[in-house]
């Protein structure tokens, strides 16, 4: 087997975990995770990324602020604007990524209030006994995101050769001002994205299905003169 066969075999594995077990992950083998995800490449070996990593009381109190902003309806403030939409390819395989985590856990396609709960259990970490808040320079704009976007991939596939499960999220940077405050991360750096992670709960439906890829022809052009 090669080294990109063993790489390969991690990628398959790895999927967006949306149920937890409450178990924590050792502080050595999250240091390990972070450690190897340091490995990715960043423009000018910048590095701009930044976790603030909880655990225990920690996860618990930001999840119960980051659920309570959801249910209360607070309105959205992202540091980054949201996709202004989704045509084409794009909005057919999130569309399909939705109908199989509703399938998957039961809820029918017309279940307007089955869908909201199912999307209110990103603000409850999925019960993730750790959460990463990805945070990057301000100044370095979309191209320190960029790198840390590779960071994020670098990190959920570590996660998974460590056993670990994780899922990226964007939805919890809505919440931006709350995370700031709650985690003293300062007005100079962009709140990106979170990464819950934990031992799945392999049992629960919501893990149960596994997503699409589209073939190497759909996303490569070749230039060869």
């Amino acid at each position: 087997m090669t080294q990109l066969d063993t790489l390969y075999q991690i990628m398959t594995a790895r999927h967006s975990c949306r149920a937890f077990r409450p178990d924590p992950v050792s502080r050595t083998v999250l240091q390990q995770i972070v450690q190897t995800a340091q490995r990715a490449p960043s423009w000018c070996n910048a590095q701009p990324w930044r976790l603030s990593l909880t655990e225990a009381e920690g996860t618990e109190r930001l999840r119960r602020k980051l659920a309570a902003a959801a249910a209360e309806g607070t309105p959205p403030t992202p540091d980054l604007d949201w996709p202004t939409g989704y045509s084409g390819a794009y909005a057919e395989r999130r569309r399909t990524c939705g109908f199989q985590l509703y399938e998957a856990v039961g809820i029918d396609r017309s279940d307007r209030a089955g869908r909201q709960a199912q999307m209110l259990r990103n603000y409850a970490l999925f019960d993730a006994p750790h959460v990463a808040i990805v945070h990057s320079p301000a100044e370095l704009g979309p191209y320190g995101a960029m790198d840390c976007g590779g960071f994020v991939t670098a990190f959920t596939l570590a996660a998974t050769a460590a056993g670990v499960a994780s899922i990226p999220q964007a939805a919890i940077a809505a919440y931006a001002p709350l995370l700031r405050t709650e985690l003293g991360i300062g007005d100079d750096r962009l709140i990106l994205c979170a990464i819950s992670l934990g031992y799945a709960d392999t049992d629960h439906p919501a893990n149960g299905f596994r997503t699409h890829r589209a073939d190497p022809a759909d996303v490569v052009d070749w230039v060869t003169a």
